[in-house]
């Protein structure tokens, strides 16, 4: 493989080529397998300082290939074309490419830059294949590798296959989250503590429920984004600039999704309404919405699972979280919840991303929202973060949570939150007075109980029973 061209401007290589293009004539590193457009792209963008997600790259890749076979059938390039095209594709796929992807992650133009940055190495790389040197375009970016096609009707495709891509590796990583949580449940499920309302005293409940509940919540989040990204696989390809299929013929039109579908795996259907798919990016916006509420539920469980291992001695002291590092470099010994920690701040981010999204996907105007790369930036952004922030929860946190079991009962027997138990027995005035003079006494409420006569020994062990606390009453346990 020859250098990316880039360091030839940096004394590494220093042969030049000339192309030229509608604005004119401009020199680029000779051994570059992008062109003119490309390079005026990296030119003019030094946004981000990341170069576009690899996995959207080979999306457009994907898109190009799926458009020679098609354009073939079609009859627009020939068949010797159309293989030397493939051919460069699955090169780009399997990563021999990959230096030559230069684009930055944010542009203008509405990803004109990374659709050409595309075109321009596939071409080149084509056109070595059917002998001749970069730069000749024997096989020419736009009349060859973009025959068909628009950056309107590419990226936005591409941009829907890498949401599906990513997607399914956050499914995964979700999934492993949810089967830990579920195992602490069962783990947990003798384990009774404290509830907690707005931070106060209220009722027992199992360590174990609480997980599941945890569990059920994430469930409900990652179902809510397969929702969501069903949406991604209606597609407008084929419509080009506008929606309005200009420079396609029917052949084309008609094939080009089928062959992508093979191409990908993926059962793509093209959009009923291509003008509609063209302008409007919803879609995604339906994504990240759903991510963000994702990312809500986690933070949560998070914020919990700080309290509740909070400590080790002056606060609840309910959970014990694995030790990952070092908590602080002046105080010896302190351990911080960094998991949880971390995890939190990457649904801050989702967060920030959400709202980018959705100003971008509204300032949209007419035929066309020229705002795609940075939906796009902030989508992935937040899909592979959400995927690494679940990853390390998982592996990290959730499976290597021990509960503090014996305090957990401290708690319990400490507190006056099983008054509420007595409430069918007693009514709420007298339960609340208990509850006072409990608390001023600092006595347990069962004891106060035994203590006036209210209750019998057998009852009140019934009735203040933690566990039998945890569960719904039977049609007759108030009754006397």
């Amino acid at each position: 493989m020859q250098s990316d061209g880039i360091s030839a401007e940096r004394g590494f290589m220093c042969n030049k080529r000339s192309e030229s293009d509608s604005i004119g004539t401009l020199e680029i590193p000779a051994d570059a397998y992008y062109g003119v457009q490309t390079y005026r792209g990296y030119q003019n963008f030094h946004i981000t300082g990341l170069p576009m997600n690899i996995g959207f790259v080979k999306n457009i890749v994907k898109i190009k290939k799926a458009a020679a076979i098609t354009n073939a059938k079609a009859g627009l390039i020939d068949n010797k074309t159309r293989d030397a095209i493939v051919t460069a594709c699955d090169e780009a796929l399997a990563g021999k490419l990959d230096a030559y992807f230069i684009t930055d992650s944010i542009q203008g133009g509405a990803g004109t830059t990374a659709n050409m940055n595309v075109n321009e190495v596939i071409a080149n790389r084509a056109t070595e294949l059917l002998g001749g040197k970069k730069g000749e375009y024997i096989c020419h970016p736009n009349d060859h590798v973009n025959r068909s096609q628009s950056t309107n009707d590419v990226i936005p495709t591409a941009g829907k296959l890498t949401v599906i891509d990513l997607y399914l590796e956050l499914k995964s990583a979700t999934e492993d989250l949810i089967a830990a949580l579920d195992q602490k449940a069962v783990e947990f499920d003798d384990v009774i503590k404290m509830g907690r309302t707005q931070l106060e005293d209220a009722v027992p409940i199992r360590l174990g429920q609480e997980f599941a509940a945890y569990s059920s919540g994430i469930r409900r989040c990652l179902n809510l984004i397969t929702r969501a990204v069903d949406e991604m696989y209606s597609v407008n390809l084929g419509g080009t600039a506008i929606g309005t299929a200009v420079n396609v013929n029917k052949t084309y039109l008609k094939k080009i999704v089928p062959t992508l579908c093979e191409i990908t795996g993926y059962d793509l259907i093209q959009a009923k309404n291509l003008i509609d798919s063209t302008q409007n990016l919803d879609g995604f916006v339906f994504v990240s919405g759903a991510l963000k509420t994702m990312a809500v539920s986690l933070s949560k469980m998070c914020n919990d699972l700080r309290l509740m291992s909070s400590g080790p001695k002056t606060g609840f002291e309910e959970i014990i979280l694995p030790a990952k590092q070092n908590g602080s470099s002046i105080m010896p010994g302190k351990v911080n919840p960094v998991i949880p920690e971390v995890v939190s701040q990457v649904a801050f981010a989702v967060f920030g991303n959400d709202t980018t999204i959705t100003l971008a996907a509204e300032a949209g105007q007419l035929e066309l929202n020229a705002f795609e790369p940075v939906i796009f930036y902030k989508l992935f952004e937040s899909l592979v973060c959400m995927k690494n922030a679940i990853k390390t929860l998982t592996e990290n946190c959730v499976k290597g949570i021990v509960s503090n079991k014996k305090h957990c009962e401290e708690l319990l027997d400490e507190s006056v939150g099983t008054v509420t138990a007595l409430c069918p027995y007693l009514g709420y005035k007298v339960s609340a007075d208990l509850a006072k003079e409990a608390l001023k006494r600092n006595v347990r409420i069962k004891d106060l109980v035994l203590e006036k006569g209210l209750l019998s020994k057998e009852t009140l062990d019934k009735v203040l029973d933690p566990f039998t606390m945890t569960e719904p009453a039977s049609d007759n346990e108030t009754e006397e």
